[in-house]
């Protein structure tokens, strides 16, 4: 692996062996960072972290370096199944001690790591309920209108 900066000590086996792959995988389509981020949706700097394993890919990264590198089948598996395991075994931040709620929390940073974001239910959606309302409004209008053209002629 020539040119690569070393990757940082601890990381578990399965990160080490998942990014050591990609790295592979990229330095045989003789891309740069900038080309490959042209060919992906992924930027230099998003795959600089993610061959640096500052951060793990999102799957679809490594779908779409497959695709790039011209692997498919079970070559491709091969690397979603890498992605899995190093993504449980990826190293999780330090935990942050607990604030009260409210102490200048933003809690929708989009800059918060996808592993580290909460769990979200799904938003109400007021307007639903009141859609199927004016839709019915709408059909009993169109029946007593239909109905009052029979009845008088």
């Amino acid at each position: 692996m020539s040119g690569w900066q070393p990757l940082p000590e601890g990381l578990p086996p399965e990160v080490r062996h998942f990014v050591e792959q990609l790295r592979l995988l990229k330095d045989d389509t003789g891309l740069s960072l900038v080309a490959l981020g042209a060919r992906t949706a992924y930027s230099k700097s998003s795959w600089q972290r993610y061959l640096n394993a500052v951060q793990p890919p999102p799957r679809q990264a490594v779908v779409a370096l497959c695709r790039v590198a011209g692997l498919a089948g079970a070559d491709a598996e091969r690397h979603a199944v890498r992605w899995e395991l190093a993504v449980q075994a990826w190293p999780r931040p330090a935990a942050e001690p607990e604030r009260p709620p409210g102490a200048g929390e933003y809690e929708d940073d989009p800059t918060l790591p996808w592993w580290d974001r909460p769990e979200q239910e799904p938003a109400p959606r007021p307007h639903g309920r009141l859609l199927l309302y004016a839709v019915l409004l709408l059909l009993v209008l169109l029946l007593v209108t239909v109905g009052g053209a029979v009845v008088l002629g």
